[in-house]
């Protein structure tokens, strides 16, 4: 699915082709919360790195946020990257070298409209803080973690998207 995202000031503008874009899994993780998820989660879609085009790099800005290693208890910043307007401050993608191929952008900045998933898995509940409230149906499936079912693609696959 070819995708078109931007940030609320149009300043930035960008495409992406995404073999998997259904917005399914919800990040409670304390940097998808603090740098993009003012209800409590952020949503990030796979796309293939590649493809990304984008307008307006002058206003493009990126940093590695912090974040607590769960295996070793340190405190370090992230090897990915996170890329947002530097004027406007809306975030855009994710980028992170251990995966060199792949892009994830921000559900909230696609301008696409997205396909609804057949279901939701809610991931790092253990760092969700108290005033977040999950909303979740019969489907939907919550892990503490990141889940067991492998990639976005391996998700896709698994539902025939």
């Amino acid at each position: 699915m070819y995708l078109n995202g931007s940030c609320c000031c149009k300043s930035v503008t960008f495409s992406v082709e995404s073999p998997h874009s259904y917005p399914f899994m919800h990040c409670y993780c304390s940097i998808c919360r603090k740098t993009q998820g003012g209800g409590g989660f952020a949503i990030n879609i796979g796309a293939v790195y590649e493809s990304l085009e984008f307008k307006g790099e002058e206003h493009i800005s990126s940093f590695s946020p912090m974040y607590t290693n769960h295996e070793t208890g340190v405190y370090e910043a992230s090897p990915g990257k996170r890329y947002f307007c530097n004027l406007c401050g809306s975030a855009l993608w994710v980028w992170d070298p251990r995966w060199p191929e792949l892009v994830h952008p921000y559900a909230s900045a696609i301008d696409t409209p997205l396909p609804i998933p057949p279901e939701r898995h809610h991931i790092f509940l253990d760092n969700k803080p108290d005033w977040v409230h999950v909303s979740v149906t019969d489907v939907d499936k919550q892990h503490d973690g990141y889940p067991n079912h492998g990639s976005l693609a391996q998700w896709h696959e698994q539902h025939g998207l």
